[in-house]
């Protein structure tokens, strides 16, 4: 679990994030909701520590992370998986040698159980034998399937998702939502997912976070969020042809 307490961030003055407080569960896909500029993605880098907070404080199953001086994060750090919103692959390098790269980092394993344990992930997100393509050789959809093979590569307890649907078409961003949800399942990771895209949120989301001009505005389940009653989080949901069909079938 991942538990955020009353932290605030600020830049030159200006105040980006107010005395935010939710919690993250374990085994469930936690998202991170709210128009652009809301503070969601500095709510994140706070989280990951990316951003000092201000103020409060952030856990990682009862450890205070942003209590910790930069030296002493090293071994949660080695806990936390990112998939990021553009793949965010290496160009020069195979598919294999990117789901590798961060076991070079942080894992002591040889190089053949670094080959192995890169096999067995590429096969869990159903890539077995691409491992000498590169990413310019495989659809925007595979990539995203690689930067998932190597988010976890460390058996992550946290994982994190920006905006993992970004660019993607419907059928493929289906395709990659329920593998975050059985892999989140599976491995009883705390997935936290940044979205815009409340099909994602209505498909897969078991706790959501709406954030609004800096604060924690709503937080439920994705069956409360159909009904919150709360007319910001609505006129964000609503903007979405989709959940209007929804909404207007739950009234017939």
């Amino acid at each position: 679990m991942i538990e955020v307490k009353n932290i605030s961030k600020s830049f030159d003055g200006k105040t980006i994030l107010n005395d935010i407080s939710t919690r993250f569960e374990t085994g469930k896909v936690n998202f991170i909701i709210g128009r652009s500029g809301s503070g969601k993605s500095v709510l994140t880098k706070c989280i990951v520590g990316l951003h000092e907070v201000n103020a409060g404080s952030v856990e990682f199953n009862g450890r205070n992370f942003s209590g910790m001086k930069r030296k002493d994060r090293k071994e949660i750090r080695k806990e936390l998986g990112m998939l990021f919103q553009g793949s965010a692959l290496f160009d020069s390098l195979t598919v294999e040698q990117n789901v590798v790269f961060p076991l070079t980092m942080f894992s002591a394993g040889t190089p053949e159980e670094m080959r192995e344990r890169a096999n067995f992930c590429l096969k869990r997100v159903e890539l077995e034998g691409t491992n000498q393509l590169f990413p310019s050789e495989i659809s925007g959809g595979m990539q995203k399937r690689v930067g998932i093979a190597r988010a976890i590569a460390m058996n992550p307890k946290y994982l994190f998702c920006d905006e993992p649907n970004s660019g993607l078409d419907p059928q493929t961003a289906i395709v990659i939502d329920n593998l975050i949800k059985e892999i989140t399942y599976e491995y009883n990771i705390t997935t936290v997912v940044v979205s815009h895209d409340m099909n994602s949120v209505i498909e897969i989301g078991d706790h959501i976070n709406f954030v609004n001009e800096g604060k924690l505005w709503w937080k439920g389940t994705r069956e409360d969020i159909l009904n919150s009653g709360n007319q910001e989080l609505d006129d964000f949901v609503y903007a979405s042809d989709f959940l209007k069909d929804i909404r207007e079938n739950l009234r017939k």
